[in-house]
């Protein structure tokens, strides 16, 4: 995986999402945002 920035890999992550296609990446993206302990939506209120 090449090095991203927190905001480069919260945006990788809802477009993974979005397209619904590489189950694959979607997991490593998900795993490294938990990693780090960010949290990749906000609340909505």
């Amino acid at each position: 995986m090449k090095i991203m920035s927190n905001e480069q890999l919260v945006v990788s992550y809802r477009d993974a999402l979005k397209s619904g296609k590489d189950k694959e990446w979607l997991r490593i993206l998900k795993d490294e945002i938990y990693r780090r302990g960010l949290k990749p939506f906000k609340k909505q209120s």
